[in-house]
């Protein structure tokens, strides 16, 4: 994926053709979390429905290191992203680093699932009705960090919907 300004973030068929994988629910990917690559990479989480969910006052994420990961409806609704598909953009891994897509999302699930696990980022998600549903999509990456590609995402994001992903609280 070498230009990524003109991503269409809400059609998974040009998604596909970029190179993104999977398109697994979170369902799919906790019954079955070895299809994951051991690869580093960056990930899309997406709702497919394309509307806004409901909201859980308190998710299913777990409290990491005694911290709370739930906000209130009222800041779930100021970062909600009308018409956009995607609802977060992660990464795993780095050319220095020895995290994989498999290993960061299995984190990221168990968190999900009320594990006091390291996977605080992206924690809103666990506050949508419809979390099971959401969709998981990656792409590996050899020579490319996923940092960088991850912030020129976001960026990417910003431009089209400007603001942030709904789960991505930084930049």
């Amino acid at each position: 994926m070498k230009k990524t300004t003109d991503i269409e973030f809400n059609d998974i068929g040009e998604l596909k053709k970029i190179g993104f994988l999977g398109f697994k629910s979170v369902t799919e990917l906790i019954a079955d979390p070895n299809i994951l690559p051991n690869q580093m990479g960056i990930y899309l989480v997406l709702n497919p429905s394309n509307t806004k969910p409901e909201f859980l006052i308190k998710g299913v994420g777990g409290f990491f290191k005694g911290k709370d990961p739930n906000i209130s409806i009222s800041d779930l609704n100021k970062n909600w992203v009308e018409n956009s598909k995607v609802v977060y953009i992660g990464k795993a891994g780095g050319i220095n680093g020895n995290a994989t897509l498999r290993s960061r999302l299995k984190q990221y699930l168990r968190f999900g699932q009320g594990f006091n696990v390291g996977h605080y980022g992206g924690r809103l998600i666990w506050q949508l009705k419809n979390h099971s549903e959401l969709i998981f999509c990656w792409l590996t990456l050899t020579d490319i960090e996923p940092r960088e590609l991850e912030k020129k995402l976001i960026a990417d994001f910003i431009k089209e919907f400007g603001k942030r992903p709904f789960a991505n609280l930084t930049g």
